[in-house]
């Protein structure tokens, strides 16, 4: 992204300015025209390996969506970074903002974008970082940006900006490469531009453009491309790894060496580079080695220590259970948003009788009076007559005490009506609260981890924090397995298909989430590499169609109910998988294709636009205001 930008700027001091304005060349349909996408696997673009870093695909960040605020808030920052690097920073008088397709369809109504979008590239034009900005600091900063209509680009140098004049919303226009496009561009006190570039946001966080697609583990976060190690570079090489039905494909007999023949001698290259899940599959049974073993072995090729692995991996889980925390605690009762919906990790998690936080148990046995207690929650009268009428029997000789609800219906029917009962589903309830509990985090933008995306990320959390509480006997190994293991699929998903919902749908952040979910859990169970597929394959192919739909194009309905779905599901689809013993019939090579011609063949209004579905059959009252 760098040589672009700098080819780019060079050319505009003996250019005139039509050169900068035309749109980029693009090698690859948009959203609208996926239908042209060639079906031949062979004939797409695509690397020959599919391995990123774990660490690339689960990034820490803020929500509300990893493609409309993750994204674009580290695409402000390479685009600020790079004019640093070119010397010309210090020219910048006025920056140009253009969104285009889903980037400004979310936010073309007002100039607070409800994915935080605006708020999101303009932070990170002033060098922030959304894996270290502090999410309560957002707003505040973004407000004194519209005030005082100044901008301070990488936290040195300061320009006027004018929201109004300074950022352009074409949502009815798509720029090609994909529906997250965004263009920046710089001039000078006298109206010349000193640079411009385009970058798309392709979901879980990932930035790339025209050229550096094949780069996107790198540019997405801005990384040196000249302190990188040589194996990051690389994603268009040969592949060494055997198919499954050639004779290599048996075990080996002892322990995997470096030295080992079947690895590439290029010495840039991932030690086990795979492209599919079928060949995953091969290098498994080839070296005698699990899924996580193989991901973890390309991690330090990548320039990683043990150590660094390991600590990396327990600081993205850390966070996820932080988020899981900060959920379940949230005093706001009321996410953000004209929607105006109601928290419920907080109300479930209390329902549970049973904590796994300091303090947080503390709330069930608390008294009923607000002023004893601020901390809690005002249960609401639904909430009182679910609870009381199953776990509390009327007391008659205090009229005072709860009561259920009084029955209502004719006692002389054949169906006689019954109080509300309780039911206790313990491996669903928690699955369910912790999932809801860290997309409640993200729908109100704090600290959460693309699992692969924000739209998605409370389904991997909750499955991983159910195994940890309820399942694991060596919680960090159980961490190390689960995700390694889930970020191999997410790798898959990635090269085959997409993990962006403005690309494929609902099914391309949850489903794929869900999928990754189940194969992680498997993992955990010790099963074999094949079964872990297996459950993998159960979990996308139960979430092929779905659409992205959001009301209001909030990341709150249908979508937070929709991780707990999610995490239900991976769940059950680990266990099918369990217990079919190696039988089954589809493929997760052939799921993933699936998904990606369901992709290709979806309406554009059911992928993120709020368009259709529920987004429109779900009418707001227009005495609700925007903001």
């Amino acid at each position: 992204m760098s040589l672009l930008f700098r080819q780019r700027s060079l050319v505009s001091r003996c250019s005139n300015l039509s050169f900068f304005l035309r749109p980029f060349a693009s090698a690859r349909p948009a959203l609208s025209k996926l239908e042209r996408v060639p079906e031949n696997l062979q004939e797409r673009q695509l690397p020959e390996h599919a391995v990123i870093s774990t660490f690339d695909l689960f990034s820490i960040g803020v929500g509300p969506s990893s493609s409309h605020t993750v994204g674009p808030m580290r695409a402000g920052k390479i685009f600020i970074t790079d004019l640093k690097e070119l010397n010309v920073l210090a020219k910048v008088a006025t920056v140009k903002i253009n969104l285009y397709g889903s980037l400004a369809a979310t936010g073309r109504r007002q100039l607070r974008s409800v994915h935080h979008t605006p708020q999101a590239i303009l932070l990170g034009l002033e060098g922030s970082d959304p894996e270290t900005i502090i999410p309560t600091t957002i707003e505040s900063r973004y407000n004194n940006i519209l005030t005082d209509k100044s901008l301070l680009l990488g936290g040195d140098h300061r320009i006027h900006y004018d929201m109004d004049r300074d950022m352009l919303w074409r949502w009815d226009q798509v720029l090609p490469t994909h529906p997250n496009g965004m263009r920046f561009s710089a001039f000078d006190e006298d109206g010349n531009l000193l640079a411009t570039n385009e970058y798309y946001s392709v979901g879980g966080g990932f930035v790339v453009n025209e050229k550096t697609k094949v780069d996107e583990n790198l540019f997405y976060k801005g990384v040196d491309k000249s302190v990188v190690p040589p194996a990051r570079l690389h994603q268009m090489h040969s592949l060494t790894e055997p198919s499954l039905s050639s004779p290599s494909s048996e075990p080996s007999s002892g322990p995997f060496t470096p030295h080992d023949e079947s690895i590439s001698n290029d010495d840039t290259s991932p030690p086990y580079p795979f492209e599919s899940g079928n060949s995953l599959l091969a290098l498994t049974q080839k070296h005698n080695m699990t899924i996580a073993q193989i991901v973890y072995d390309n991690e330090k090729s990548f320039g990683y220590l043990d150590e660094d692995i390991h600590q990396k991996i327990l600081r993205i889980w850390s966070v996820m259970d932080e988020c899981i925390q900060t959920g379940v605690t949230a005093k706001v009762p009321t996410l953000p948003g004209r929607l105006g919906l109601r928290r419920r990790a907080p109300i479930l998690y209390r329902r549970l009788m049973r904590g796994f936080y300091p303090g947080v148990i503390d709330l069930i046995d608390a008294p009923e009076s607000e002023g004893e207690n601020p901390v809690r929650f005002k249960q609401s009268p639904s909430f009182e007559s679910f609870a009381g009428a199953g776990a509390r029997s009327v007391n008659t000789a205090n009229p005072s005490a709860k009561r259920a609800p009084r029955v209502v219906g004719a006692f002389d029917h054949p169906l006689l009506p019954e109080p509300p009962r309780k039911t206790m589903i313990p491996a669903v309830d928690f699955l369910s609260c912790y999932a809801i509990a860290v997309n409640e985090v993200n729908a109100s933008g704090g600290r959460i981890v693309t699992s692969p995306t924000n739209g998605a990320a409370g389904v991997i959390p909750a499955v991983l924090k159910y195994i940890i509480e309820f399942i694991s006997d060596d919680p960090e190994k159980s961490v190390m397995t689960f995700l390694l293991t889930a970020s191999a699929i997410g790798m898959l998903f990635k090269r085959g298909s997409t993990i962006s919902a403005a690309e494929g749908g609902c099914q391309a952040e949850v489903g794929v989430a869900c999928s990754m979910a189940a194969g992680g859990f498997a993992a955990c169970m010790v099963s074999s590499p094949e079964t872990v597929l297996q459950a993998a394959e159960i979990g996308i192919e139960h979430n092929l169609g779905l659409t992205c739909d959001p009301i209001d194009g909030l990341v709150q309905v249908p979508c937070i109910e929709r991780n707990s779905l999610g995490a239900v599901k991976a769940v059950t689809a680990a266990q099918l998988s369990l217990a079919s013993h190696g039988v089954y019939s589809v493929t997760l090579d052939e799921a993933i294709e699936a998904m990606r011609l369901t992709a290709s063949d979806m309406s554009v209004k059911y992928k993120e636009t709020s368009l259709s579905g529920l987004a429109t059959t779900v009418k707001i009252p227009l005495t609700v205001p925007a903001w």
